[in-house]
């Protein structure tokens, strides 16, 4: 792992010191963390794909080729979201001619990429919220179960349908579950938040979530044995606290 040495003046020093205290983690980890937020940050520039202002020759080729193939196989009165013969003959028109101001057509529905970085993010976070919820349930199997409302709070409420890029989440979260055999033991919490949509912008409050969830994991020895990866009451509660922002905790 590379080591980066920065100066800062004394100031700045001190202010970073508090804010790391504040979210009870060391310097080096709240600075590592807020450089690595940087360099791969959070975008909210989501929506529709923007038209390209030019198509390779090559591209315009095999697009014009497969409308034109797509026209000829699409049966007999067609009227689904492929249209009909006339609709994908005239996308082959507008490539084979070159309209560029008609080049929308192609990416017309097509949504900016959910990066990588931003479905792993999704991942972790089901990851983390399926933790919580085996170790709820564990505790409460064991005769020490969790204070409901504590429990209620840690549950996994989706993404705010209303923001671009938690609502392309959320459609991510319900690609995810259409395979009935993943993210079982979440369905229900989906279900009961209004079928994922927390209606609220949570990203920012799942991620420091998920922050204190790894430094949690990092105290664990390697082991395929799930049990070792459950959480203890006073764990979850550090999750608990976590869902706080620094400047409102006492």
């Amino acid at each position: 792992m590379a080591v980066l040495n920065v100066r800062i003046d004394d100031d700045a020093y001190e202010q970073l010191k508090e804010m790391a205290d504040a979210e009870g983690s060391s310097l080096s980890e709240f600075v590592r963390d807020r450089l690595l937020e940087f360099v791969v940050p959070v975008s909210r520039e989501h929506g529709d794909e923007p038209a390209p202002e030019s198509f390779g020759t090559r591209d315009r080729l095999v697009l014009s080729l497969l409308h034109r193939i797509l026209a000829r196989v699409l049966p007999e009165g067609a009227n689904g979201e492929d249209g009909d013969e006339e609709y994908q003959l005239q996308k082959a028109e507008v490539l084979e001619s070159g309209f560029a101001g008609e080049y929308w057509v192609e990416v017309a529905g097509f949504e900016t990429e959910l990066s990588l970085q931003d479905c792993r993010r999704v991942t972790d976070i089901l990851q983390m919220f399926r933790t919580i919820t085996y170790s709820i349930q564990r505790l409460a199997d064991g005769g020490a179960p969790v204070d409901s409302k504590l429990a209620e709070r840690l549950q996994f409420r989706g993404f705010d349908h209303n923001d671009a890029l938690e609502g392309h989440m959320a459609r991510y979260v319900r690609y995810q579950m259409r395979d009935e055999h993943r993210w079982q033991e979440l369905r229900s919490q989906v279900r009961e938040h209004d079928n994922g949509n927390s209606h609220m912008r949570v990203l920012e409050v799942y991620m420091r979530m998920l922050t204190e969830y790894r430094r949690i994991m990092k105290t664990r020895e390697r082991s395929y044995d799930p049990d070792d990866h459950l959480l203890s009451p006073a764990e979850l509660l550090r999750l608990d606290e976590a869902m706080i922002h620094p400047s409102h905790r006492r």
